[in-house]
């Protein structure tokens, strides 16, 4: 708990002082594969991208991941507090592209560390709206690794 409370509070700070900023919301099919067996799974959630600066950003997001064929069953929460690079360092521009990578906890009646990393764009075809594309694996190591993979599909709002 300690945790999620102090991920956010630098989330927020950093907010204070960012250059640009902007929030999302997500659906994310996907997989979960171990030994070379995948399930299918659906992610969905919601997240900000705060630029600190020459194309450095911190973020966060939450959202839920669980199997595609009865996301009732089995869903787990997330929480992913993040760092991004960003290539593009202007508004100006429409096309935005990143990679990704942090920290994920999912968490239930307790709760799993995981790494995660990805890649996508930002593409702005308003000036405050534009579409989220991104490819995002979340790895748990504890015993057999599992990648939980998805393709991030949403809106992004600035």
């Amino acid at each position: 708990m300690r945790l999620r409370i102090a991920s956010l509070a630098l989330v927020f700070c950093a907010a204070a002082a960012a250059q640009s900023s902007s929030g999302y919301v997500y659906v994310a099919p996907g997989g979960a594969t171990s030994s070379g067996n995948t399930s299918m799974t659906l992610q969905m959630g919601v997240g900000g991208d705060f630029i600190l600066g020459k194309g450095i950003g911190v973020g966060a997001e939450v959202g839920a991941v669980g199997p595609r064929s009865d996301f009732s069953g089995g869903v787990l929460g997330l929480f992913s507090p993040n760092a991004s690079y960003h290539f593009v360092h202007s508004k100006e521009n429409k096309f935005d592209p990143y990679v990704t990578g942090g920290y994920t906890m999912f968490f239930r009646a307790g709760h799993e560390n995981l790494f995660n990393f990805g890649a996508g764009a930002n593409y702005w075809f308003a000036r405050r709206v534009g579409l989220k594309m991104e490819f995002r694996d979340q790895v748990y190591t504890q015993f057999t690794p599992v990648h939980f993979w998805g393709v991030h599909l949403g809106l992004a709002f600035r």
